[in-house]
């Protein structure tokens, strides 16, 4: 795995290895807008994780997940957690939650 000290660095060193799409959660699902694709859980695998804590409250929590579907497409996926987390389906929390 590699170390990265922001999310920006993350992002940027993930999409120069080829994690080029950026997915948001939907519901049950995992939404990629400019490819109108949606990905179920059993669609996709989280294929690394980087996690980052706020500078002035260690609770303000983000996650850079790196995605793969099973149809090869990758990409990034950023989840903040705490006050300010996406609603997420029980499926799709379970799927993420191994990665906290």
């Amino acid at each position: 795995m590699f170390s990265y000290e922001t999310v920006t660095e993350a992002l940027a060193d993930l999409y120069k290895r080829g994690y080029i799409n950026d997915f948001n959660v939907q519901g049950n699902a995992l939404e990629c807008k400019n490819l109108n694709l949606l990905l179920k859980p059993d669609d996709f695998e989280i294929t690394e994780f980087y996690r980052f804590e706020g500078d002035t409250n260690p609770s303000d929590e983000e996650i850079v997940y790196a995605i793969k579907s099973k149809k090869g497409v990758k990409g990034t996926l950023v989840s903040a957690f705490g006050i300010y987390a996406d609603e997420v389906s029980d499926d799709i929390l379970k799927k993420l939650k191994i990665y906290r």
